[in-house]
């Protein structure tokens, strides 16, 4: 039951929820992350070390850039079951909608520059 329990203590952050939701919708790297959430790169850096030990993202380097994305291949096929169910509870989410949009309007060039 343990292993259950991690899952789930990963997913009882808001702001994990979000940056799940935000990569749902295309890979980020910390700036961008930070710069929607509005949290330091600390705490962000943090949260995504929680989601990755328990397998919902994955990161990849890309020239410059570390991408953190959704896990496409988890080893624990529970980890996609409940990725698709985030959709039913939190998606009409006002913050979510937001965070989406931000994600959408961004550019990585500018934003990681300036922080």
């Amino acid at each position: 039951m343990e292993d259950k329990v991690k899952f789930f203590k990963a997913l009882s952050d808001s702001n994990r929820l979000r940056i799940l939701k935000m990569l749902q919708a295309k890979p980020l790297c910390v700036c961008e992350i930070t710069y929607v959430l509005e949290l330091a790169a600390s705490t962000v850096s943090q949260h995504l070390k929680i989601l990755k030990e328990n397998g919902f993202i994955i990161e990849e380097k890309d020239g410059k850039w570390v991408n953190y994305l959704i896990n496409p291949r988890p080893i624990d096929t529970r980890i996609t079951t409940l990725l698709s169910s985030l959709d039913y509870w939190i998606a009409d989410e006002s913050i979510i909608i937001a965070d989406k949009m931000k994600v959408i309007n961004s550019d990585r060039n500018t934003i990681c520059n300036k922080l």
